[in-house]
């Protein structure tokens, strides 16, 4: 059963299951115990299941290793400490198994120095970076404490001289449970999770999380279920013991129209400020681009301040070992500012901090929280953080932002089920262990709670696909990688480098590299994959401030001839974070309020003293979003969580656009963007472009457009039908199915210590799935990587939400005529238009719009 802690131990009830060794360490270092501390220690020491969810500097991490280190203590003393392993620590970070790694030091050395004697309790990081030296050493002498990832742990139950060493595990430790829970490396180790539980019979779970909702799913997700009954599971929440101290900062207030990526100088300006008026600052920006932009720009107009010795970037495209120097840096108090873009987001152990800077909205109050959590390290410190917006529509977002981390709403994370190829990754490693009864395995693989609900039928397609019953496949080099026996009903691994390929080629992390493009048989520059996968003929984009159009694409290589006027996909497309549904809802809702308000003639003065009240947000900036709402009002409608709006407007030529306000984050509107424009295309013979963000979407098209015919014939009940059909030629789907293809092992990043190029691996993945599509459309990995596309790229479940609201009539559709775009549509409309200009056109042209769009509503009154 997952449930609330409700005891909260006292000092003296702790002190009384501590080794005595272990409790006069703890003194000496602490006057008492932390709330999260209370709550874990004795049910740890009991060896019940525990998930600590609580800000940094809590107390998370003694919380889950008191307990431990008191348990080996108590063996050290009697010299029953065994040569073999007791506890496993997991973190997504090998930054963090660093520092675990180090800050375990003090209290073992501590309780030796209390003892008199070495008490011979070993830790150890084993990951991928490992030497073959120090992995012998751990061999004979193995750790009683491993720091590792998920990936290594998977790799050592199929190493038939350490799964030794792991079969008396009596507890396991997962860091950073959040960072996990909701993609396919926690998939991969909910099962590797189970896989030990099969070894060992039993253990005590322990998983700490950030703030995270809902806990009850990430308990589950940590301790799995026996035979369909969830496991015990202890939830200590202490999230909202910290204050916060958090507040908005938007900055050229008469201009805040739309987003500009191209920073102003009174940006510039009020960051030097904070930074100076504090001791070490945190930036966070949303992408490494601006990351290295902000550095370089704060370096260039404040040479005085800033040097490459003060101010430090850390981002996943830096090396290994400037990271490690930042951090370090950081931790010694080196440093006056860092700039991250989302890489110091986890506890990596970075010193102190007293501010905290968001550059832009950060599109979640979770990663708002974890984020600004990072500033006042203790736990009676101030959190303090600041956002800085740089448009009307991210006031709004922030504002809500700001509103629900105060009263501790928190977004829900969504935990991916059944994913298949990481599924086929498992029951190779499975079979290399020993050979398995296809029943009990399956039993095994649905106490993981990411698996729980696994069809048996899916389960048989992967292991035929595992086994070579697919013959078509050998013809394109699949081979078997398991034998089944079906009259003994049982499976095992086929051929005597299995071992080698699965642990060169585990994880599900996939390779990813700078695509380049070419025109005209010319390497004209880079783009991101991620961004190349948005990409269908005929599409423009802009780089190196000239705009081209996309042909074809062939591995990491895409063909572009030069094209002209505005470009269809923005430059920024693949760089913005998601914003969470929930906060979307929101906004909408907040939309709606307001909308009443205006109906009913309330006065400027009454809505301004609401919103101050209602978003904890100053008279400056409730003055922005009433104007920013009353233009809408007066000049269109307001779309909302009960309305959706579709604007039709004439763009300069002839292009026509359908503009759909549909504020429900750009995901849950890639899936009703891409229905739409498929039905438009299929059922009208129309080509349209699309372009997909947080507030909306729109269709392009030459000719007449027929949007809203098109949206009303998609359903709840045919949007997955038809969504397979709208992707099932693109280069999101080739990506994902070639990810897929490499955790399911179709193809092998490595193979026999030669490492495939990122381009090798896509061309070879782009014909197996035309193989595939030809052959058979249900093939297991081509199902999980459609499943990927719709599920996780885009937001099936809530689009089909959507849907169902309309049907019933919770949502109304309303459609309206334009001269120019209203003010929600402006930010979606100019990006094609403004992505070629200067940081002083754009401006130029979103002051042209207003005008424009005042002038339209100047005689008229709420």
């Amino acid at each position: 059963m997952i449930k609330k802690q409700t005891k909260s131990y006292s000092k003296e009830k702790i002190y009384s299951h501590l080794h005595p060794w272990v409790l006069e360490w703890f003194k000496s270092k602490f006057d008492d115990f932390t709330p999260a501390q209370k709550g874990a220690i004795v049910d740890i020491i009991k060896g019940n299941n525990i998930l600590i969810s609580s800000p940094t500097g809590s107390g998370k991490t003694l919380s889950a290793f008191l307990g431990i280190i008191n348990h080996l203590t108590y063996l050290a003393e009697a010299e029953k400490l065994e040569d073999k392993v007791y506890c496993i620590y997991i973190s997504p970070l090998k930054a963090l198994d660093n520092d675990i790694n180090r800050n375990l030091e003090e209290p073992l050395k501590g309780i030796e120095k209390i003892a008199g004697k070495n008490l011979l309790i070993r830790k150890a990081v084993r990951t991928g970076d490992t030497s073959q030296y120090e992995r012998s050493k751990m061999l004979k002498n193995p750790p009683h404490i491993l720091i590792t990832t998920p990936e290594t742990l998977s790799i050592l139950l199929v190493a038939p001289k350490f799964r030794e060493k792991l079969s008396h595990v009596k507890y396991v430790v997962v860091d950073e449970i959040h960072a996990l829970a909701d993609n396919k490396r926690g998939s991969h180790l909910s099962l590797s999770l189970e896989r030990l539980q099969h070894l060992i019979g039993g253990f005590t779970r322990i998983g700490l999380s950030a703030t995270v909702s809902p806990l009850e799913d990430i308990g589950k997700f940590l301790v799995g279920n026996e035979y369909g009954v969830d496991r015990d599971c202890l939830i200590i929440d202490v999230n909202y013991l910290k204050k916060l101290d958090i507040e908005l900062i938007s900055l050229n207030k008469d201009k805040l129209l739309f987003e500009n990526r191209e920073y102003s100088q009174d940006f510039y300006i009020t960051l030097n400020e904070l930074i100076m008026n504090h001791r070490t600052t945190l930036i966070f920006s949303n992408t490494r681009s601006a990351t290295e932009r902000i550095i370089y720009n704060l370096k260039k107009q404040f040479p005085d301040n800033y040097n490459s010795k003060n101010i430090m970037a850390h981002h996943s495209a830096i090396s290994k070992e400037l990271r490690l120097l930042s951090e370090e840096n950081l931790r010694n108090g080196r440093l006056k500012a860092i700039v991250s873009s989302t890489s110091l987001e986890l506890g990596i152990d970075i010193g102190y901090i007293d501010l905290v800077i968001l550059i832009n909205s950060p599109k979640s109050v979770s990663r708002a929280l974890q984020r600004i959590g990072r500033s006042g390290h203790q736990l009676n410190e101030i959190s303090n953080g600041r956002i800085m917006v740089t448009s009307r529509d991210e006031l709004v977002e922030c504002s809500l932002i700001l509103k629900n981390a105060k009263e501790g709403k928190i977004d829900k994370l969504s935990i991916i089920k059944n994913p298949l190829d990481v599924l086929a990754q498992h029951i190779y490693g499975m079979a290399i262990e020993n050979p398995w009864d296809i029943d009990y395995a399956f039993d095994v693989i649905k106490k993981s709670y990411s698996f729980e609900n696994l069809e048996k039928d899916d389960y048989d397609d992967v292991l035929s696909y595992l086994s070579g019953e697919y013959q078509e496949l050998e013809e394109r080099s699949v081979y078997p990688k398991i034998w089944i026996d079906y009259d003994k009903n049982i499976f095992g691994k086929k051929g005597k480098l299995a071992r080698m390929f699965y642990s060169t080629n585990i994880g599900t992390i996939p390779d990813t590299s700078g695509v380049l493009v070419k025109c005209d048989g010319e390497v004209i520059g880079k783009v991101e994959e991620d961004f190349m996968e948005n990409l269908k003929k005929g599409d423009t984009f802009t780089l190196g401030g000239r705009i081209y159009r996309f042909n074809y694409g062939k591995g990491m290589t895409i063909n572009v001839s030069p094209a002209h006027g505005p470009p269809t996909i923005p430059s920024w497309y693949s760089e913005k974070l998601p914003l969470s549904f929930s906060l979307a809802w929101d906004i909408q809702r907040l939309r709606a309020i307001l909308e009443g308000k205006f109906q009913a003639k309330r006065s400027k003065e009454e809505i301004i003293s609401f919103l101050k009240k209602y978003l904890y947000i100053n008279e400056d900036e409730s003055l922005i979003i009433y104007e920013y709402f009353r233009q809408q009002y007066l000049y269109a409608q307001i779309p909302s969580n009960k309305k959706i709006l579709i604007e039709y407007y004439k763009g300069f030529g002839k292009t026509n656009f359908a503009i759909f306000h549909t504020l429900f984050g750009k995901k849950t509107n890639e899936a009703l963007a891409r229905a739409t424009a498929y039905i438009v295309e299929k059922k009208y013979n129309s080509d349209v472009n699309i372009l997909v963000n947080d507030n909306g979407f729109y269709l392009s098209s030459d000719g007449k457009l027929y949007g809203i015919e098109a949206f009303k014939t998609i359903n709840a009940d045919n949007l997955w039908d038809i969504l397979i059909k709208a992707v099932k030629n693109t280069e999101i789907l080739a990506t994902r199915f070639r990810h897929c293809a490499g955790r399911s092992l179709m193809t092998l990043r490595n193979y026999k210590g030669e490492k495939k190029p990122v381009g090798m691996q896509q061309v070879r993945s782009k014909i197996l799935l035309k193989f595939i599509n030809d052959m058979d459309d249900e093939f297991p990995i081509l199902k999980e990587a459609q499943r990927e596309t719709i599920e996780d790229y885009m937001d099936y479940s809530n689009a089909k939400s959507i849907l169902s609201k309309i049907k019933n009539g919770q949502i109304e559709l309303k459609t309206i005529n334009t001269l120019i775009p209203s003010p929600f549509a402006l930010s979606l409309i100019s990006k094609p238009y403004t992505s070629t200009l200067s940081s002083s056109d754009k401006e130029q042209f979103a002051i042209a719009m207003n005008k424009a769009i005042l002038n339209q509503i100047k005689d008229k009154k709420i």
